[in-house]
């Protein structure tokens, strides 16, 4: 077999290897992902979104923004990044505002779904989601006492008429059809990907290549190839690599959860950044306040892991 047709074969048998794997991991994220999405449109027609944001007013407030920025926080932490980003040009806000509320949304988004897909491969539902709310204000806070003034005016094209039940729900089924086919063959191509850098045994120089970046992160060496991906695509399809790796006994579940803490903060990065920057926002604040915050959430939680076994030990 010339070495052409045996790297074919490779491609061909890893995509034969990987299109079961693919097909129940896409199915189980939908299962995730498809009754969320409803619950939250359904929310935001019905008001439901508002009346929420109208009862966290106040805390907005003692962070340097004004009230009605509670909408968008409510819309990002349910929806996702992109209803953040909806809801941000449809209120006057300052650029200085905007940006505040770009990294709470970075930090906390899409909290039902990415949470319950933290559960899947081994953490806390409800410890990733206070950890996430909490560090979202914490970040607003510092930065309301760090970012210079930046009192030119954000993007504002006001709020469109209010839509009939029917055609949102039309709108909605055609995005989720749409949704599922890129769910299916994002996580198609990864699990291919996946399978062809352990069949050339690249998993190993991959790790060794960002083992510095890991150890600076808190995080095991072996958790590399979760970390890129997390980083690249985000939490969703992140972990279906990490439950796909776990299944077959190549990651651990603590390494796994050790990972989950990191993502939770810093996930889907060059995705989010590119969508903010074309929204106005700066990258520099974006990046840095999201890995500092990692950063933060991993080594503490190390420390204070540590206390405590020194403390049972006594």
């Amino acid at each position: 077999m010339s070495m052409l047709n045996k790297h074919a074969w490779n491609i061909i048998d890893s995509a034969r290897l990987a299109l079961p794997t693919a097909c129940s991991s896409a199915l189980w994220l939908l299962k995730l992902m498809v009754p969320i999405s409803l619950a939250v449109t359904l929310m935001q027609y019905t008001g439901m979104l508002e009346w929420m944001a109208e009862r966290l007013n106040p805390m907005f407030e003692h962070i340097g923004l004004p009230g009605a920025s509670a909408v968008i926080f409510i819309s990002g932490a349910m929806a996702g990044t992109y209803a953040g980003i909806a809801a941000m040009v449809s209120i006057h806000l300052t650029i200085r505002h905007a940006t505040i509320l770009a990294i709470m949304i970075g930090l906390c988004h899409a909290l039902p779904m990415e949470c319950a897909v933290n559960r899947k491969t081994g953490s806390s539902f409800w410890r990733m989601a206070v950890i996430r709310v909490f560090m979202a204000f914490l970040c607003a806070y510092c930065l309301n006492m760090l970012l210079p003034a930046m009192d030119g005016d954000y993007i504002y094209v006001g709020g469109g008429e209010t839509a009939s039940l029917q055609s949102v729900i039309v709108a909605w089924g055609y995005s989720q059809l749409i949704m599922g086919v890129l769910v299916f063959l994002i996580i198609y191509a990864l699990m291919v990907l996946q399978r062809i850098i352990e069949r050339y045994s690249w998993l190993v120089p991959l790790s060794r290549f960002l083992s510095p970046l890991m150890k600076v992160f808190g995080l095991p060496s072996e958790a590399s190839y979760m970390w890129l991906v997390g980083n690249v695509l985000g939490i969703s399809y992140g972990s279906a690599v990490m439950v796909d790796l776990e299944t077959r006994g190549l990651v651990s579940k603590d390494d796994a959860d050790e990972v989950n803490y990191h993502l939770i903060m810093n996930h889907s990065l060059l995705e989010d950044t590119i969508v903010f920057c074309l929204a106005g926002i700066s990258a520099l604040w974006l990046v840095a306040s999201r890995v500092v915050c990692a950063m933060l959430v991993v080594w503490s939680r190390k420390v204070i892991k540590r206390i405590v076994w020194k403390h049972l030990k006594k």
